[in-house]
């Protein structure tokens, strides 16, 4: 018996033509079709199939949202996302999810079918063309540091220009307190002081209203 396939996009000429490729290989069969989330899932627990490739875009929500589904249940299916939107957020998020294999639909049929066959022996390895410069862009542009709620509203008052004692009153904290908050601020921005914190906050698209003439 070959590999059973279940086929999850909402163009159904997509659909019929990866349904072709997959047919051409006599080691993998399509069980099933579906073009949703919802309809995939259904489709997954009726049929069981060995492998899901799934679109990334659905009417009714993400083929993430099918793959984290799948992946919860399941740590063997081989889970494919096939898409459009190839970029490195997109990349990321499906290794996250727990795919098994992520492929841009500007890519052959075969290399889909390959995809599969991957998926199928090695489920919880991730393969992608681009993983490897999507690592490498990450590193050189890592994600800008997450400040809690509380020290957002901390930086956007010291970017409105309040001192210490003004952001305790506003924010009904001690002055201690308050002065704690700006220190774990500067720690995350690698600020030594409010200009350098400011500057660097707006540079990370942390805050986009702090005018200059403030710092």
């Amino acid at each position: 018996m070959g590999t059973r396939v279940l086929l999850v996009d909402d163009h159904e000429l997509i659909r019929q033509g990866l349904a072709r490729a997959f047919e051409r290989d006599d080691d993998m069969e399509v069980v099933g079709q579906a073009g949703s989330v919802s309809a995939g899932i259904s489709s997954w627990n009726d049929l069981d199939p060995d492998v899901v490739v799934t679109d990334l875009q659905m009417p009714d929500g993400s083929g993430l949202d099918l793959v984290r589904a799948i992946r919860a249940e399941n740590p063997t299916t081989g889970l494919v996302v096939l898409t459009m939107h190839a970029g490195d957020d997109q990349i990321f998020a499906a290794m996250e999810a727990g795919a098994s294999a992520f492929v841009g639909k500007d890519t052959s049929a075969a290399d889909v079918v390959s995809a599969a066959k991957h998926a199928a022996v090695a489920p919880r390895t991730f393969l992608c063309a681009g993983l490897s410069g999507a690592m490498m862009r990450r590193a050189t542009n890592p994600a800008p540091p997450r400040l809690s709620a509380r020290e957002n509203e901390v930086l956007g008052l010291l970017a409105d220009g309040l001192g210490t004692s003004e952001i305790a009153g506003r924010l009904y904290l001690s002055e201690s307190t308050a002065k704690t908050h700006i220190t774990h601020i500067y720690q995350k921005l690698g600020a030594a002081n409010r200009a350098q914190a400011l500057v660097t906050a707006m540079r990370m698209g942390l805050l986009d209203h702090a005018s200059p003439q403030r710092f």
